[in-house]
């Protein structure tokens, strides 16, 4: 990569890492603070609170990434920058679980993933892009690991109204980022007569869309109950860190010779297919696991099919869509990923107050299978449509 690239890589990973911090430092402690709140001893609630900022995130990721388009990637930036810190404010101020739902809804309404992405993918060339989205992917996974040691820290020491105002902030320090580090983007690509409306929905590309939404409903479900299965199998809650710390760092360097294999070979496609059947493994070994070091076991292959699709998934999105709607391609998939996180959280709450963590797990398992039998018939990029060179494949 040139220096620009380099920057550009290194700088929007940061964007990204700081929104996502503020995210996730809220995941692994909320659905254990929820009974302190009214009505936040309703599970449901609890995992609409945790997905709520995915809906309307879905609602506004493609209206921001085609204003991307139109006007620059970093003015809508700032826009949404602002947004999310205002409900990470309001968050921070309830006192109920309604409000908080409320606050977590606004912050989603700051949805510029999408153009990050967008912004990205317009500052580097293809044959480095995966390794821009590997830096992004393994940005947000360290923001996850961070998350995980600091949160029950945090909490103990300035509580959940603590965490949604250190949030907030973290956005605001994130536009620091965009302003003054960050290259500036290349003007928006034309777009051809002959474009068509329907572009953005070929098959290739609805399959990454299902993907992502089967990943983040994943993660998000997994996550409302993960925690008090901790604490029930003896880990309390300040001590979850020495678990998530050394199973996401050890992660990292799992995920890197799969990720380099499928970016130097141009063989996206067996490790694509092998982190998704990992991704379902994993979770029929949660049904079975009772013990911590079972499910610290059964955490370190998620994470490593996890960060392994985060990396791989936008960057085919970017390679396979056209160069002049790739920040409405990256809408839609970014919609179809919150969407991912809105369900994940209703429906891991709804199954988890009904029918116990195990439901969860299974639903998860058949969602990931589902996913990989999609996934199984996938065209790579540049293979021929009618006709798959093994070579490719």
């Amino acid at each position: 990569m040139n220096p620009t690239e380099l920057r550009a890589g290194i700088s929007l990973a940061g964007v990204f890492g700081l929104r996502m911090l503020g995210l996730f430092l809220i995941l692994p402690v909320f659905a254990v603070h929820a009974p302190r709140l009214s009505g936040g001893d309703n599970l449901t609630l609890v995992g609409i609170a945790l997905g709520a900022y995915g809906l309307s995130q879905a609602i506004l990721q493609i209206p921001f990434g085609m204003a991307s388009d139109r006007w620059g990637r970093k003015p809508v930036i700032y826009l949404g920058l602002v947004i999310f810190a205002a409900g990470s404010v309001l968050a921070g101020a309830s006192s109920d679980i309604w409000t908080a739902i409320a606050g977590r809804t606004l912050q989603g309404a700051g949805a510029v993933s999408s153009v990050v992405v967008a912004l990205a993918a317009d500052l580097t060339r293809e044959q480095h892009r995966t390794k821009i989205m590997a830096m992004i992917g393994a940005t947000i996974g360290l923001a996850f690991a961070v998350s995980l040691v600091a949160a029950p820290v945090l909490y103990q020491s300035i509580g959940m109204s603590g965490l949604f105002f250190l949030t907030g902030a973290l956005c605001i320090a994130a536009i620091g980022v965009v302003k003054g580090l960050v290259p500036e983007a290349p003007p928006p690509a034309p777009r051809p007569a002959d474009a068509k409306r329907n572009e953005v929905l070929q098959p290739e590309l609805l399959r990454l869309n299902l993907g992502i939404f089967v990943l983040h409903l994943v993660q998000m479900a997994m996550f409302v109950v993960v925690p008090r299965l901790l604490v029930e199998a003896g880990m309390p809650l300040p001590k979850h860190w020495q678990l998530y710390l050394p199973v996401v760092l050890i992660s990292f360097v799992i995920m890197a010779p799969p990720i380099w294999y499928a970016d130097r070979r141009n063989r996206p496609k067996p490790v694509l297919l092998g982190a998704i059947a990992l991704l379902a493994a994993v979770e029929v070994f949660f049904m079975l696991g009772e013990s911590v070091l079972a499910y610290g076991a059964a955490l370190l292959a998620f994470f490593v099919a996890f960060n392994v699709l985060e990396a791989m998934l936008p960057s085919l999105v970017t390679r396979i869509a056209p160069a002049h709607a790739r920040g409405r391609a990256i809408g839609v998939y970014n919609t179809t990923q919150t969407l991912g996180l809105f369900f994940g959280g209703f429906a891991g709450g709804w199954l988890a107050e009904h029918y116990g963590a195990t439901a969860v797990f299974a639903a998860c398992a058949a969602l990931s299978a589902l996913w990989l039998a999609a996934a199984s018939a996938m065209r790579p990029p540049g293979a021929p449509v009618n006709e798959l060179s093994r070579a490719t494949l």
